[in-house]
């Protein structure tokens, strides 16, 4: 009897506005362009938050009404939940009901959706820890499942959230991983007690989130009965079947003309009517199922194209200079103490920045385009960079008046 685990990932960058060389030193404001629709967070918030998070909420809120059985989990990024407490509250009030009914689980992240599990441990802890002391305060609950950006994972960062107390980590079900295994059972981290992997099923739920509207797809169009008849082949071959996706996958990649909100609306019903199915949270997953065998990951996977490795973000020379450009100032940023430094340079570690530079034009290339904001990969290059050098002008000069007391107090003691 597979359990059906529900996870919906729930982000929204700030986005860097055109930021022109001519604006070094003369603007400190990085994050919003009233001029450009396509980069204006607070309308591109506004749209998804109308045509996905709303209704989307709205139909899952009357599933759990409906079927005391249905459960689902997700992931809010800190910086997703900074922005509709500031301008949409209503999207916020929409997911605390949600969660207020016991049957929605939410789980950890970076708060930033940053990679920062690849480049700086600490940082990585402090960005958990600001994560979960978030979620506290919104919701009341702390999460006990960890999910990092882009449910990026290997043996170390394995390591790392175990001793951080967290009992499961989300991750990709990748056949080279895996090679004869299913990702239908639980396993252990290679090296690591006490923590255990629930891995996404990533040929149905892409079969959702990717092909739902894909006309050409030979098994368009996509009903809820179809799905739950490929859900029902497993039985016997699989404990719990994790359906991992963007919560955008409704109302915003595909849109409601396609059918996508009846489908969600029906897929429980479906399900339910055979008596084996039923649904469960990642962390009732980990308390029912036991690990079955050990994964070893020494080389890091990630949910991203079909390559599913870290290409998405880490694939050409732009991304790699930026990423070790805005790393390499961590001690720097650290030491000014100024909490505007500090947060807008964690805000530029976010994912998304270095998935606009990406340069792929083979499989997933129009996948990058449809994402990105800007005119090119180049474009977001230029902005990002642009910003850095601003950056390290404020640092500088805050350093500065840093040190200043203590100079002043040393030539007092000369004299």
């Amino acid at each position: 009897m597979p359990s059906i685990c529900f996870y919906f990932q729930v982000h929204q960058p700030l986005r860097i506005k055109k930021y022109r060389f001519f604006d070094i030193g003369n603007d400190h404001e990085y994050f919003n362009d009233d001029s450009d629709t396509s980069l204006n967070n607070k309308r591109i918030l506004e749209r998804v938050a109308r045509k996905s998070y709303l209704p989307a909420n709205a139909t899952l809120l009357h599933l759990l009404k409906t079927h005391p059985e249905f459960r689902c989990s997700f992931s809010l990024s800190g910086v997703f939940l900074e922005q509709i407490q500031k301008d949409f509250p209503e999207v916020l009030e929409s997911f605390q009901q949600l969660v207020e009914t016991g049957r929605v689980e939410l789980l950890s992240e970076t708060y930033y959706h940053s990679l920062s599990a690849l480049y700086s441990p600490k940082e990585f802890v402090e960005q958990v820890h600001q994560h979960d002391a978030l979620i506290k305060k919104l919701f009341g609950v702390k999460p006990k499942v960890f999910r990092n950006t882009e449910l990026i994972y290997n043996n170390d960062i394995a390591a790392k959230v175990a001793s951080m107390g967290f009992k499961g980590i989300i991750t990709e079900g990748v056949d080279r991983i895996l090679d004869w295994r299913s990702p239908n059972f639980l396993y252990r981290p290679q090296s690591v007690e006490g923590v255990k992997l629930l891995l996404k099923n990533y040929r149905l739920s892409d079969d959702i989130a990717f092909r739902f509207s894909e006309k050409t797809w030979k098994e368009h169009p996509l009903t809820a009965e179809k799905f739950v008849n490929w859900v029902n082949e497993h039985h016997g071959n699989g404990e719990v079947i994790n359906l991992f996706m963007d919560y955008e996958t409704f109302g915003e990649h595909q849109w409601e003309d396609t059918g996508i909100f009846q489908f969600l609306e029906a897929l429980p019903r479906e399900l339910l009517r055979h008596p084996d199915n039923d649904f469960v949270t990642p962390s009732e997953a980990i308390a029912r199922y036991e690990a079955r065998d050990v994964i070893d990951v020494p080389h890091t996977i990630s949910w991203a194209d079909e390559e599913r490795d870290l290409s998405a973000w880490r694939s050409n020379a732009i991304q790699e200079e930026a990423l070790k450009k805005v790393y390499s100032m961590e001690k720097k940023v650290l030491a000014t103490k100024n909490r505007k430094i500090i947060r807008d340079w964690r805000r530029l570690q976010s994912s998304d920045h270095f998935y606009y530079m990406c340069t792929k034009f083979w499989s997933d290339g129009d996948v990058h385009k449809y994402f990105s904001p800007y005119e090119s990969p180049y474009d977001a290059f230029i902005a990002f960079m642009n910003v850095l050098h601003d950056m390290e002008q404020r640092i500088e000069v805050c350093l500065a008046g840093l040190l200043q007391p203590k100079a002043m107090l040393l030539q007092e003691t000369k004299i």
